[in-house]
């Protein structure tokens, strides 16, 4: 599988490297006085310092819930998806989307949850109970 690169706009580059670095656990990469790149599970994402705030984001119903439209995120382990889910329920992470699985007992059953980074960037960390249908439709 070919990592991905991904730009998103950051508010605070310390806040922004103490939850990639410290909280999740990614490496640091290059960095410079406006953006530092992470490794985020084998892929590079950059966060680009911006001046200003980020505008409310837009929402789509999935399950009743609300999924912010503008998200990125990683497809783990089932194990390691429930430990990240742990920790971050332990350190009182507020949650778009509390960890759950979805369409559960189905084709493409998956565990998913969603927070902001310090900036109001959504992420959305999942795993999928049979990897094999991750791009399933029957």
């Amino acid at each position: 599988m070919q990592p991905f690169h991904l730009a998103f706009p950051v508010t605070d580059l310390k806040k922004t490297r103490e939850f990639y670095e410290d909280l999740l656990g990614c490496t640091v990469g290059r960095t410079a006085e406006r953006w530092i790149d992470f490794n985020f599970w084998g892929s590079q994402i950059s966060a680009h310092l911006v001046d200003g705030e980020h505008p409310d984001a837009i929402t789509n119903a999935v399950d009743g819930k609300k999924v912010p439209v503008k998200h990125f995120g990683a497809i783990l382990e089932m194990d390691e998806w429930k430990a990240l889910a742990e920790k971050l329920t332990s350190i009182g992470t507020e949650f778009i989307i509390e960890p759950y699985v979805r369409f559960e007992g189905e084709v493409g059953e998956q565990a998913t949850m969603f927070f902001y980074d310090p900036s109001g960037n959504a992420i959305e960390f999942k795993s999928f109970a049979n990897f094999d249908q991750i791009f399933a439709t029957e």
